[in-house]
């Protein structure tokens, strides 16, 4: 009760409309299936996420009418990869298995099974689908090599769930082990097992209210004890450490660029960030000029949409899903976030009632909330 009226205190201050709107149950669902809605919007069965030009997504949403006329539905807006494995994510926590190696078992196992059975037309990465089938060909396992190429944007697009499960400050240390874990079971690289600490982390930020303009700098006092746990393990530690230094400086770039390092001032944007200004922002931030195809910069575009948006539903899409990057990662992670913290206000039911697997999702958020909130 403590915990929940300090939350409470905190979602005022931010601005985040908890009690007199929706219940914390309901922020759940809502994070769930708009992270979901957010993969859909970006993925558009392929062709927008892998469209190069945000301004022709642009034109083919003015086309439609607008968001306000999308129906998120079968066939023409399928989720991707993302959602199915988030899911799998989701699966693999409501087992209720303590941390620890069963339970990353079986968050594996979720992984070979989801990978195995629902990835026609959903575009999944290659990495993704030779790290899954190098689990599969030895049972009981969750780990695999270091992997100097596996700085890729597939653990972080899946693990918003992990805060979640574990929203509660103390939770801190469950919630590295299994965002790290998780992530490097296919990612075996800080740049993509700390973009799953990311969006775990950053999820239970959501969850207990913190500012969003303080996010980035509780992840930098995060990063010191994800190093730990790697150091700790033992498990490739050299290697991690050797690379660890892209993902933490491409953040602190970032938070001094937007000028909230120090979590206390009100982010800074340039003024004009139109789209295409953003296609440019978001390519010179990436690895290889594909903005959010890797596990540092998939967040990092999802939080800066979450920042310059705010609670405006059709902005935040805009500036997240529709550019010209790895659209349908940076939807479906910074929409979980905007979920929790908005719940669905103003979001034009067509756009989440029908979307794939949407039952099936907000089972899973239900379920999340009673393992993380056993005494509501």
């Amino acid at each position: 009760m403590i915990w929940k009226l300090i939350l409470i205190k905190k979602l005022i201050t931010a601005g985040v409309y908890i009690l007199t709107r929706d219940t914390m149950l309901d922020r759940y669902k809502a994070g769930m299936v708009l992270s979901a809605v957010g993969d859909a919007l970006g993925y558009k069965n392929g062709e927008w996420e892998f469209c190069n030009s945000g301004k022709t997504i642009h034109k083919k949403l003015d086309e439609f009418g607008g968001l306000h006329k999308i129906t998120v539905s079968l066939p023409n807006w399928r989720i991707s990869d993302d959602t199915v494995l988030h899911i799998a994510t989701a699966e693999g926590l409501v087992s209720n298995k303590p941390v620890g190696k069963d339970l990353f078992v079986c968050i594996a196992d979720k992984y070979i099974k989801t990978c195995n059975n629902d990835m026609g037309g959903r575009a999944p990465g290659a990495t993704t689908i030779n790290s899954v089938g190098a689990l599969s060909r030895e049972p009981g396992a969750y780990t695999i090599p270091f992997n100097h190429r596996g700085g890729g944007c597939g653990a972080a697009m899946r693990s918003m769930c992990i805060g979640l499960r574990y929203p509660r400050p103390e939770q801190l240390d469950d919630l590295i082990a299994v965002s790290v874990e998780s992530g490097r079971m296919t990612h075996h690289h800080p740049t993509g097992f700390l973009g799953s600490l990311v969006s775990s982390l950053f999820t239970a930020y959501a969850v207990q209210g913190k500012p969003v303009n303080e996010w980035g700098n509780g992840l930098m006092k995060c990063l010191p004890k994800a190093l730990n746990y790697i150091e700790t393990e033992e498990r490739h530690a050299a290697d991690c450490k050797a690379n660890w230094s892209y993902f933490e400086d491409s953040w602190k770039e970032y938070l001094k660029l937007r000028k909230i390092y120090d979590g206390k001032s009100e982010p800074q944007f340039p003024e004009t960030f139109g789209i295409k200004e953003r296609d440019a922002f978001y390519s010179s931030i990436s690895w290889d000029g594909w903005g959010g195809a890797s596990g540092h910069d998939a967040p990092m575009i999802a939080y800066d949409a979450l920042l310059g948006a705010r609670d405006d539903w059709c902005k935040f899409c805009s500036h997240a899903m529709f550019h010209c990057g790895d659209s349908d990662s940076t939807g479906v992670i910074g929409a979980c976030w905007w979920g929790i913290l908005y719940g669905y206000q103003d979001v034009p039911e067509c756009n989440y009632k029908n979307v794939e697997y949407h039952d099936r999702i907000e089972k899973l958020a239900e379920q999340l909330y009673e393992l993380s909130h056993p005494s509501d």
